[in-house]
């Protein structure tokens, strides 16, 4: 019995570490953000799962501008041979491009915070190379051992996974309106040998960067709707 049971038993260990690759929990929280108390899971636009904080008291439609602070790493990492400082530098850059294009296409961009702007203040709060979830045809006793072995040796991909904080506040009082935190999986890395840059993290900073502009969207549409008592059409 104990042998039947061993390998769905394992295969279940390893789903769930595969699952939690794309989820933050309180242990990896950084610190960057004022409450992680009020945050609760929600789903994006994209369908993806993040943790967020909205003010019940914000109101998109006040704003017409968008000062977004240059991205950080929070706290500071140390670059390694597989992340060297140039990936951690190019992963910031295109943050701040990613970010600059798609809340551009709903607000307009200043260099200085004021009245009627809002201030995206973004961080990475992790990178980094784990061992990838096996595939579906690996969970088979026969492959199993052999899934096991080549993960053991470090030949298997490894999945680019990174990490987020963002705070967003009114450029006139400088209060809070909303927090998030997140983490997505990128392009994989074929080996431990091969070296992490940030084209294998541009496709989930582009994702994290759409679903912010969709969400600005939706948060206006719903506010104007509630105001003027009219059905909202955002989705």
């Amino acid at each position: 019995m104990r042998k039947q049971l061993f390998a769905p038993a394992l295969c279940l260990s390893l789903l769930m570490v595969g699952c939690s690759q794309t989820r933050v929990s309180p242990k990896e929280y950084s610190g960057f953000l004022r409450n992680y108390d009020q945050l609760s899971e929600h789903k994006t636009a994209s369908g993806e799962s993040v943790l967020r904080w909205i003010s019940p008291t914000l109101r998109v439609e006040r704003y017409t501008q968008v000062y977004i602070a240059p991205s950080q790493f929070y706290p500071q990492p140390q670059a390694s041979a597989q992340i060297p400082d140039s990936t951690l530098k190019a992963v910031t850059a295109y943050y701040d491009v990613a970010l600059k294009r798609e809340l551009g296409k709903v607000l307009s961009l200043v260099d200085q915070p004021g009245p009627n702007t809002l201030i995206v203040r973004p961080a990475i709060t992790s990178v980094g190379a784990h061992t990838q979830s096996l595939h579906f045809y690996e969970y088979l006793p026969v492959t199993l051992v052999a899934a096991g072995v080549s993960s053991a040796v470090g030949i298997r991909d490894l999945d680019s996974v990174i990490a987020t904080e963002a705070a967003f506040l009114d450029g006139g009082t400088r209060a809070v309106v909303a927090e998030v935190v997140r983490k997505g999986t990128g392009l994989p890395l074929e080996n431990d040998d091969q070296v992490m840059t940030a084209d294998n993290l541009k496709v989930v900073l582009d994702g994290w960067a759409q679903d912010w502009r969709d969400a600005a969207v939706t948060l206006k549409q719903q506010n104007v709707a509630a105001f003027t008592g009219q059905k909202s059409t955002a989705p």
